[in-house]
């Protein structure tokens, strides 16, 4: 790291709890290797009006990431909210410009750039959404925002939550958006489907590790398959994709693509992508 002085910025990712975080490792490892003066570190946060009141009072505190449980409630503490992050209903980045806290979200940019690397297009496909917490509000979001999909399915367990998703993309697209019963609609979905977003916990280290939301005699070699499960690297979803053939997109994209978005937005710079994707993938190793 940089040697610490008077004129180091200040980053950090705020939540709770924030031990499991890996951005500390992947934001100073992309600092180190620009030479930038700035310093990334994880506080876990209880007081939210007073965290939000210090990165206001503190000149050098330049930019936070925000994460469960305090990604919807820090907006009201901010001055200029995105587009983007207002549609979302939530926001994972804070910049501080002199006083003046600005909020994004970077989640769902950050998927599509994954998409992007990958060579797929999204326009005209047909995606599925297995799940629907935050995390796929923000990548269906980014999606009907800035590509023309040929329609948008969300199946989920809580129908109440279900069809307030659905009820909210559908609100600011012209996109078709379909909702749907995860125990009963899957097998109907899949088949229907050019791509797969698995944004449920299953398969996740500690959650169901080794099992898959979407059973493996559905998918075909066609699908195109993204689990935003990061730990373990590759999930039972991904191995199962994998074995027939399908492109894949492994949660760790997300991840890192996410993390590029904000530090060109702390810094104004180009982020050192190879860089961060190494640390993550150790950091990763580290700690699966």
């Amino acid at each position: 790291m940089n040697r610490i002085d008077t004129q180091t910025q200040l980053c950090a990712v705020i939540g709770n709890p924030v031990s499991h975080s890996l951005s500390p490792a992947i934001h100073n490892a992309a600092f180190s290797a620009t030479g930038l003066n700035y310093a990334y570190l994880a506080f876990a946060v209880q007081d939210l009006a007073g965290c939000m009141a210090g990165m206001r009072a503190l000149e050098g505190f330049r930019g936070l990431s925000v994460t469960i449980p305090h990604k919807i409630k820090v907006m009201e503490y901010l001055d200029d909210i995105d587009a983007l992050a207002q549609k979302v209903g939530c926001v994972n980045t804070v910049i501080n410009n002199g006083g003046r806290l600005s909020g994004a979200i970077t989640d769902g940019l950050g998927t599509l750039r994954a998409f992007e690397q990958a060579s797929v297009s999204l326009n005209d496909k047909a995606i599925l959404f297995v799940g629907t917490g935050g995390a796929a509000r923000a990548v269906a979001f980014a999606m009907t925002d800035s590509c023309r999909p040929r329609e948008l399915r969300i199946l989920g367990r809580t129908p109440s939550r279900m069809q307030t998703l659905v009820d909210d993309l559908a609100a600011s697209t012209d996109i078709p958006i379909h909702g749907g019963s995860l125990e009963e609609d899957l097998r109907q979905a899949v088949a229907a489907s050019d791509v797969i977003i698995q944004a449920t916990p299953i398969g996740m280290h500690g959650h169901a590790e080794g099992k898959s939301p979407v059973p493996a005699e559905l998918l075909r070699a066609e699908h195109i398959i993204f689990d935003m499960v990061y730990r373990p690297m590759k999930t039972q979803f991904i191995k199962n994709a994998q074995a027939v053939g399908c492109v894949s997109i492994l949660g760790l994209e997300m991840l890192l693509n996410q993390a590029v978005l904000q530090f060109e937005l702390w810094t104004g710079q180009s982020a050192p992508e190879a860089v961060m994707r190494k640390a993550l993938i150790e950091a990763l190793q580290e700690n699966p």
